[in-house]
């Protein structure tokens, strides 16, 4: 009964790092809030449309936000 027990605990920790895990690249894959039109060029970006989605801001540092 003991074995079980034991293995019922690792197999939880397991399954609970495996959530945790999960989670956080979750949290890393959030997306980037929204600017408008002038932040965009004030912060030195680039304002691109793509076609059927609208216009993004591609700043200098290689990333893109959705323009509200």
């Amino acid at each position: 009964m003991g074995m079980r027990r034991i293995l019922g605990l690792a197999l939880a920790a397991v399954t609970l790092a495996g959530v945790s895990a999960v989670g956080a690249v979750s949290a890393g894959a959030a997306p980037s809030p929204n600017i408008s039109r002038e932040e965009c060029t004030a912060a030195g970006g680039q304002i691109v449309a793509r076609p059927y989605a609208g216009y993004t801001c591609a700043l200098p540092d290689g990333t893109q936000q959705a323009i509200t």
